[in-house]
């Protein structure tokens, strides 16, 4: 009797082995970015374009909204092995501090600028830092441009968001940045964002456009300034379970997040377009800030830059030189 409980007890376990690697991996792809966000889209036909590539080797599967929790959560599940990949965005910068680059300013230009930045500064310098911290980056997305919004008034210099109490995402390097500007930075998690400016406890946020409008926050706000002041990337990051994927999961995974670069900065600027049309539909009230002001008043952030980060005056010489890359 022993011996024909232990024989069907490891027909069981043969049986279940067989049938998960039937069904294949599962890969787990976790963002913050809300349904019809640049992070949907992008994560969604990514997901598709993998999914057809491994043929039931694997499966890609998309957890947004938050679901599997936010920007530093999903940090930490990374280096757990709870979650394959994510999109961090502004938190990379407090995974280490050359990712603050992308807090600086009016440094990236336009998009053709950030496609070189991506190939000559990101991949080279920055994946290999990540890489020391048990982060895995396979791919560079977009978060986009980033605009003000708030029930106080139109900004239109630095001066005019005097005392306004504003969300920012986590990292220290954005509220340093809109402290110096005057206002009231608070980091929070993005799914926090609607109810705390639904209520009050938060005057104003700044996003990207698709990122705002997905997220519904132009129900609970009066003003938008179009500021463009931070452009932000998204970075395709895995983490502990990455090296207990197949070798041919992972070479796929990573052709494919690259494969997707182009196609997220293209509908990053068709999305933008589309959601200001919206925007103004929605009844906010729309105005183009000073940009020369803010520049002006960014040079206590770009000081602090240089002083704190190792490399960063080489880093910025060379994002700076990429503006003018033919």
């Amino acid at each position: 009797m022993k011996t024909l409980k232990i024989g069907l007890l490891a027909f069981a376990l043969t049986a279940t082995a067989g049938q998960v690697s039937a069904q294949g991996v599962e890969v787990k792809l976790a963002h913050v970015g809300e349904p019809d966000s640049l992070f949907a889209d992008v994560a969604g036909e990514f997901a598709e374009r993998a999914n057809q590539k491994l043929e039931g080797e694997a499966k890609v599967t998309v957890y947004g909204s938050s679901q599997l929790g936010g920007d530093s959560e999903l940090l930490k599940k990374l280096k757990l092995g709870t979650v394959d990949l994510a999109l961090p965005s502004t938190v990379m910068s407090s995974v280490a501090p050359e990712f603050a680059l992308f807090e600086m300013p009016y440094l990236i230009a336009d998009r053709d600028h950030m496609a070189r930045v991506r190939d000559e500064v990101v991949r080279p310098t920055l994946f290999p830092v990540a890489e020391q911290r048990g982060y895995h980056i396979i791919g560079v997305w977009e978060n986009g441009f980033r605009q003000i919004t708030n029930n106080v008034r139109p900004i239109e210099v630095p001066a005019d968001l005097e005392g306004i109490k504003l969300r920012v995402p986590q990292g220290i390097w954005r509220v340093e940045m809109f402290k110096s500007y005057g206002a009231n930075p608070s980091p929070m998690a993005l799914s926090e964002v609607f109810v705390a400016l639904q209520t009050g406890a938060m005057d104003g946020q700044e996003n990207p456009l698709v990122q705002t409008y997905a997220s519904r926050l132009q129900e609970v706000q009066d003003y938008l300034s179009l500021s463009d002041h931070i452009y932000t990337p998204a970075f395709v990051t895995a983490g502990m379970s990455w090296n207990r994927l197949p070798q041919n999961v992972r070479d796929v995974l990573e052709e494919t997040a690259t494969e997707m670069e182009d196609y997220a900065l293209e509908r990053g600027e068709a999305l933008d377009e589309e959601t200001l049309a919206k925007m103004r539909d929605a009844g906010l009230e729309v105005n183009e800030v000073d940009r020369q002001a803010f520049i002006d008043a960014s040079q206590p952030v770009y000081d602090k830059f240089i002083d704190e980060v190792d490399g960063g005056q080489e880093m910025l010489d060379t994002v700076r030189d990429l503006q003018s890359a033919s």
